[in-house]
């Protein structure tokens, strides 16, 4: 697969500087790059190695072009332009490219059109698979399970009965979706277990990474909305409400019955406390611990930076007597206005 330059330019919106008729194989960084790739610049502080580069082709900002050397697509974020040419060069593999002889379909599942479904995958009763969806190796598809349009499920993923994925998704390898929310009632210092008789609905164009547990709701429905992306290795317990095109990085965790809104970012091995509500539009940078409501976007962080052990084990001394000298700042500081 290859393409000129004065096509890729029309479809990310960019302007050929120098030779549209280069044809172009694959895309690699300005350093790696060789003839017949094209690289792209999106951090000045590598500006130097426009000089050096052997791509073929580099995007670059109209700032940067001037000092680009070989053809160049210009526009003003060659980032996004990345991400739009690495689309266009993706050669990914389809999970499955037929209906393997050894996967199990239950005949009263619905198979769309161009359905591809690999080795030893399970349908269960009532599913619907939508036209263009792609089932991996070793999957399972729980009873009435919905996956819509062009979805991708790769190999060894779990979609429990009744979960609803929508259109354009993606779900990476060993990833379990609708499994039971972590729900128990003590009688005596014994546990009884209490049914997730909810379900998980996930809009169109949501990608979740491998490895990756979404928990069935309680009673009502535990809810990724459109655009949501989610990283590998993540949590989400049950009745959580993630909110439109917010992002999560790995070894995020988030406790029942939480809503985040729309818009938010959310940094790796951030933890967020259960029955809570997050604004749009919030940042948590990595580490962070979020207990309580949050009505205001922003950025928040409390995630502490290591230091040597010795210095920590100090501070951590010092922290304990952050009461005794509270009160005695308080003290001094009365003396201090009865003086004045």
């Amino acid at each position: 697969m290859s393409y000129i330059l004065d096509d890729i330019a029309k479809k990310i919106g960019a302007v050929v500087q120098g030779d549209g008729q280069c044809e172009i194989f694959s895309i690699a960084t300005l350093v790696a790059a060789k003839s017949g790739q094209i690289a792209f610049l999106a951090n000045s502080k590598y500006s130097e190695q426009l000089a050096t580069t052997k791509a073929s082709a580099v995007i670059v900002t109209e700032a940067e072009a001037e000092k680009c050397h070989t053809n160049a697509l210009v526009m003003a974020n060659p980032y996004m332009g990345y991400a739009l040419v690495a689309q266009l060069l993706d050669t990914s593999p389809k999970p499955a490219n037929s209906i393997h002889a050894s996967a199990v379909i239950d005949d009263s599942a619905i198979i769309g059109e161009d359905v591809t479904i690999g080795a030893n995958a399970v349908i269960e009763a009532g599913v619907c698979l939508s036209n263009g969806v792609s089932i991996g190796a070793g999957s399972f598809i729980g009873i009435a399970a919905q996956i819509g349009a062009n979805s991708t499920i790769w190999s060894n993923v779990s979609v429990y009965h009744g979960v609803v994925i929508g259109e354009n998704c993606s779900v990476h390898a060993n990833t379990v979706i609708g499994s039971d929310g972590f729900g128990y009632a003590n009688n005596k210092g014994s546990w009884v277990k209490i049914p997730q008789l909810g379900t998980v609905i996930i809009g169109d164009n949501v990608e979740i990474g491998a490895c990756t547990t979404i928990d069935r709701g309680a009673l009502g429905d535990t809810i990724i909305k459109n655009g949501v992306i989610l990283d590998n290795q993540i949590q989400i317990a049950h009745n959580v409400v993630i909110g439109e095109n917010t992002a999560m990085a790995a070894c995020s965790v988030i406790a029942g019955s939480t809503e985040i809104g729309k818009n938010c970012v959310i940094a790796g091995l951030v933890g967020i406390n259960g029955h809570i509500s997050i604004a749009d539009g919030c940042v948590f940078t990595g580490m962070t611990m979020v207990t309580k409501s949050l009505s205001e976007p922003g950025v928040y962080s409390s995630g502490m930076p290591c230091q040597p052990n010795k210095e920590w084990h100090k501070n951590n001394a010092r922290i304990k007597k952050l009461e005794s000298l509270t009160k005695r700042l308080n003290i001094l500081e009365k003396a201090s206005k009865m003086t004045s």
